[in-house]
């Protein structure tokens, strides 16, 4: 019988997306999830994914510093870490979680062609960096990968990939679904997510502050900080009247899962909604994105990516 299956995860969802694909059976038997050391998020997605029972064969090791030898299973494939272990390890078959908008980038890099280098979309990589994308695309390819996504994937590109040869397995977190609920969500109706877009710089500050401090200004809100929010803004969001901020950590798709009809979830664009319209939409929780005026964009977000964004949500 094979050794147990690793799986190496860097974020909550890459975690959580783990695993659903232990529990889909697409990496066998026994598999052991090791999170990246070091990272608040990560234990506390641990710490919640505990409090369930796990799928038979499913360990949830302690956080480690180091990489496995041969990961089975990965989440960000645009990690220069990550791609410089899959050149250096034996072959094999790799199934690649959920990691939000980067697993649709991934996805459109496999179906554009054999020689698109495994670059983030915002990188401006120099020629020894290009050049490890380039690699690690190469092998990806040859490593009869399998992409597990609960994100919605358009279908010219379902065809892409698959002409690829790329295996793309959808869910809908048919293991959390099934799990009983530990506590109750929050009592207001309405719950905001926090976003990444203002540390980016791609949303301006002032605009999305002035927004949920309006928005509180109706009705007390529920704030769920995004794990790389600054904590000066959220600092901020804090000390507003009627809001009660929670501390960030385990994904949404965890922690707001006791959620109930009437309630609804806010946020700004992100791969988040598709997930949370899968768990709680048959509750009858509405979860809403948020368009984004244009006076909110700055500089730094290209036409191309606004659109790439809205179209994942919408």
């Amino acid at each position: 019988m094979r050794d147990r299956a690793s799986a190496w995860v860097e974020s909550p969802l890459q975690m959580l997306c783990a695993v659903e694909a232990h529990h889909a059976g697409l990496l066998g038997p026994a598999t052991v999830i090791v999170p990246r050391a070091r990272l608040r998020p990560l234990r506390a997605t641990r710490a919640e994914l505990c409090r369930l029972p796990l799928p038979e064969g499913l360990e949830l090791a302690e956080p480690r510093e180091r990489m496995p030898r041969r990961p089975h299973a990965v989440g960000d494939a645009f990690s220069g870490r990550t791609q410089l272990r899959w050149l250096t390890s034996r072959p094999g078959p790799l199934v690649v979680v959920d990691d939000g908008l980067a697993t649709l980038r991934l996805l459109e890099l496999l179906a554009a062609g054999p020689y698109r280098p495994l670059l983030r979309a915002r990188a401006h990589p120099g020629t020894l960096r290009t050049a490890l994308g380039l690699a690690a695309a190469v092998r990806l390819r040859a490593s009869r990968p399998t992409v597990f996504t609960a994100l919605p994937v358009p279908a010219g590109l379902v065809e892409g990939v698959r002409r690829a040869g790329v295996d793309l397995v959808r869910h809908d977190f048919p293991w959390l679904r099934a799990q009983p609920l530990t506590e109750p969500g929050p009592a207001e109706r309405t719950v905001v997510l926090g976003t990444s877009l203002v540390r980016n710089g791609l949303v301006r500050r002032d605009r999305y502050l002035r927004w949920i401090t309006e928005l509180a200004a109706g009705e007390p809100l529920a704030y769920y900080p995004h794990r790389r929010e600054d904590p000066v803004d959220v600092a901020l969001i804090r000390g507003r009247p009627g809001i009660t901020v929670h501390d960030p950590g385990a994904p949404a798709e965890l922690t707001l899962r006791g959620l109930g009809p009437g309630q609804r979830v806010l946020s700004l664009p992100s791969t988040a909604i598709a997930s949370l319209r899968v768990l709680l939409g048959p509750r009858g929780v509405a979860v809403e994105p948020v368009d984004v005026p244009d006076d909110w964009w700055t500089s730094g977000a290209a036409p191309a990516l606004r659109s790439h964004l809205t179209g994942v949500t919408g």
